[in-house]
């Protein structure tokens, strides 16, 4: 199929990055649609561990463009950065394309996420402070700047001084925060950063356009996951752009028509980052053990992920919001010491039983979970290839999963490395 979007079911962390460098190598292009560098990809290949934060998970095959599309916020110094350790490593960032239309993260953007972060104080939203909202708050608002507002000096200088009118007086007056200097700013991005970035900088709409009529395959991949959301996510607790499927059709400028496939990418059990309701989630010794031997650390803040058993009531909705094609499991192996595993069927809510998302947030700060409780398989999964090799237990688990999702499962993830999987569909 020419195009395949792969999205996030849950709250993140799902580990994305191993099955988009999967589908990858049967790609022409990979296409990042959304977010910024507030959310990682770790890739494993041949034991070496790769993190990426806005370079598309394509670029380790020689054969793929990797595009940066127009609904990505972008810092400068993060995506330098990244490109130089990329080739210090020997990957080849030549063929990497940014959308003149993505904006820019500015270094007063991530000092009011800080200074707002700060003022909310118990109601605060566990944001990364990497100045993501602000900048999509300037793109809503219209003074954002853009990365072809590089390539004219005057426009830039314009539109910077445009926007610090307003906060430069408001970081220094109502945050005791030093105001940026236009003049300095001007020369670190028109200076130093242009340079390092101008070969790369493209139509990227176009791009994809020529792909899809030359009928390439083209992977679209976003950051964070369906409830991280804007409009469908469990608001506040939310990122500031759109990683559902439709996602990419904004943040791309592809219609709907095109895309053939999604993928929705759900973990074996449930993590979450910051702050916001989680129903299913564990405070005992199983957290501990999803924490530790899962590895559930923030990869760029090191912050430590809550964690919980399998949710399929929000599996089900995330069918419903991306129109789910299939789903590929991934971190199954982190279960194989478990006496018993459990799913999240369905909640308690004042009394009732409920099987679908509540659609209001005091509804589900309520929610208990209801659960499935099935006995654990207690072998090392981490070497299966086949799906007839599993053992029964774990082939219970994930048929549970397609039974309450309603999507056949066509992946499963035994372990970090690049080969570490099982088809289910063989």
């Amino acid at each position: 199929m020419p195009s395949t979007v792969v999205v996030g079911t849950q709250w993140g962390d799902e580990g994305k990055g191993k099955f988009t460098d999967l589908f990858a190598k049967e790609m022409e292009m990979v296409v990042r649609y959304q977010g910024g560098h507030n959310a990682g990809h770790t890739l494993v290949v041949d034991g070496e561990t790769t993190a990426l934060q806005l370079i598309p998970s394509g670029v380790l095959y020689d054969h793929i463009t990797p595009v940066i599309a127009n609904g990505v916020v972008v810092d400068l110094q993060v995506l330098i950065n990244e490109i130089d350790m990329l080739e210090a490593k020997g990957v080849s960032c030549d063929r990497l394309k940014v959308s003149g239309n993505a904006h820019l993260i500015l270094p007063y953007h991530q000092e009011l996420d800080v200074v707002f972060e700060r003022h909310l104080g118990a109601n605060k939203l566990g944001t990364t402070k990497r100045g993501i909202g602000p900048a999509y708050a300037d793109k809503a608002f219209r003074v954002g700047i853009r990365v072809q507002d590089l390539l004219d000096p005057k426009i830039f200088r314009e539109k910077l001084n445009v926007s610090l009118h307003e906060k430069g007086p408001l970081l220094a007056k109502v945050y005791n925060r030093l105001a940026p200097n236009v003049e300095e700013l001007s020369r670190t991005y028109l200076d130093e950063y242009l340079p390092r970035i101008s070969s790369f900088i493209a139509d990227t709409t176009d791009l994809i356009h020529e792909a899809l009529e030359a009928r390439e395959n083209i992977l679209f991949e976003g950051a964070q996951a369906t409830f991280l959301d804007l409009d469908h996510g469990t608001y506040p607790f939310v990122t500031s752009s759109n990683p559902t499927a439709g996602g990419a059709c904004t943040g791309t400028g592809v219609g709907p028509r095109h895309i053939d496939r999604v993928v929705g990418i759900a973990k074996a059990y449930t993590t979450r980052v910051g702050s916001g309701p989680f129903p299913a989630e564990l405070f005992d010794e199983i957290a501990d053990h999803f924490v530790n031997v899962g590895h559930e650390y923030g990869t760029n803040t090191g912050r430590r992920r809550r964690t919980g058993w399998f949710d399929s009531v929000m599996l089900r909705h995330a069918v419903r919001l991306n129109s789910l094609s299939e789903i590929a499991l991934t971190k199954l192996d982190i279960m194989d010491t478990l006496e018993t595993v459990k799913i999240c069927v369905a909640y308690e809510i004042d009394g009732e039983r409920v099987e679908k998302m509540p659609y209001h947030q005091t509804d589900f700060h309520k929610a208990r979970p209801i659960y499935q409780e099935m006995p654990g398989w207690k072998e090392d999964i981490s070497q299966v290839k086949e799906k007839d090799k599993l053992p029964r237990n774990a082939q219970d688990y994930v048929r549970a999963i397609e039974h309450y999702s309603g999507v056949p499962v066509s992946l499963i993830g035994v372990g970090p490395g690049r080969r570490q999987y099982v088809d289910w569909q063989k």
